[in-house]
Formats: C-alpha cells, sequence, structure tokens
C-alpha cells in the first residue's frame, strides 16, 4: 500500500520536473492524440540508479466551452468579484475561446527499467534514442521518482500551453466558434452527434 503524497510531495515533483524534449507537434484539434513519454528519474535510495519509464497519455480531442455552461463548475466557493469577472465573461462570449482538454493515462503500454548509470548519461541516451525515432509525439521528461505521476501531469499542462493557440485558430479557420441559435457551431456539432 502506498503512501498517499503529501502537498510538499506534490509541489517538490512539479518544481523538479523538466521537459527535456517536448513533442514536435501541438494536440491534434479534431481528434485524440497519444504522447509516448520517457520520464527519467534518479532513485532517492540507491546512489547510481536511475529509473526510466515509458508509455502513453491519450490526450483526448479539445472540447469547446461556453463561460455561461462552464460558469457552475467555475465558481464554486469564489467571490464577488469573480462572481462579476465571469458575468462580463458571458456579455462577452462571443470573444472569449475556451478549450477543455481531457486525458487518460494508458497503462498497458507503461513499462519502466532500471539503470546503473548517472542521471545525466541516461537522460542523454534516452533524448537521442527518442529522437532517432522521428515520433512527433514523444517527450522527455527528467522528473522524480516519487510521485513520478506529477511529472507526467506536468508535462501534460505543458504540451496543452503549447496547443491551445494552435488547436483555437483551427477551430476558428473551420467556423466552429460561430454561433449557431446562441451556442458555438463546434458545440452545436457534438451536442446533436452525442
Amino acid at each position: 500500500m502506498s503512501k498517499r503524497p503529501s502537498q510538499f510531495d506534490f509541489w517538490f515533483a512539479v518544481n523538479n520536473t523538466e521537459i527535456v524534449m517536448p513533442p514536435k507537434r501541438h494536440l491534434e484539434t479534431f481528434g485524440n492524440t497519444i504522447i509516448n513519454y520517457y520520464l527519467v528519474s534518479e532513485l532517492m535510495d540507491a546512489a547510481g540508479k536511475v529509473r526510466v519509464r515509458e508509455g502513453r497519455m491519450q490526450a483526448l480531442r479539445p472540447q469547446i466551452i461556453t463561460p455561461s455552461a462552464y460558469s457552475s463548475t467555475l465558481l464554486e466557493g469564489f467571490g464577488e468579484q469573480a462572481q462579476k469577472y465571469l458575468e462580463w465573461l458571458k456579455e462577452h462570449e462571443d470573444s472569449v475561446r475556451i478549450l477543455r482538454y481531457g486525458y487518460t493515462l494508458k497503462q498497458e503500454a507503461f513499462s519502466e527499467q532500471v539503470l546503473t548509470d548517472t542521471p545525466e548519461a541516461v537522460l542523454e541516451r534516452v533524448a537521442r534514442e527518442a529522437a532517432a525515432k522521428n515520433d512527433p509525439f514523444a517527450a522527455v521528461v527528467k522528473g522524480v521518482d516519487d510521485p513520478w505521476d506529477v511529472c507526467l501531469v506536468r508535462l501534460f499542462w505543458a504540451v496543452i500551453q503549447n496547443s491551445a493557440q494552435a488547436n483555437i485558430r483551427e477551430l476558428h479557420e473551420r467556423r466552429m466558434f460561430e454561433l449557431q441559435d446562441g451556442l458555438p457551431a463546434g458545440l452545436r456539432d457534438e451536442i446533436e452527434k452525442g
């Protein structure tokens, strides 16, 4: 039974995560994306030992969200000023672009190995091997061994930040934000297909 990470563990992992090789391409706008990750971490209880985890993270197609539809979840426990700002967002909804990204970790493709070497040497070797595969959705991350999954969430957040502008542009080019009966066309399409 593993212990639940403390807030210190959480922030320690976030602050010690380095994305050595981000994916070359942004997340797919109109489909799901598989990110193949390599996470390199030094074992804290064994000198000269480095763990390499390899796996897949599936990023789901971004969904268009309107401020009015998102408002109930956005403001639980927030104050009056936040409420006023959300009201402003609702009034200017046609110019506000909010995308929701989802992801799942695919553990069936997960593997790990422990190597005897320096973290720097292992990281360099893993990055070189990953780059040689020419996978536009490969990522190499240097992180902590526990809680290592926080490092993957940090990777996912960085990929979203790097993808959002391109995703919004592509949705805009296909006129997915244009209102039809008060809803963005892309959202209406999802409702009608659902």
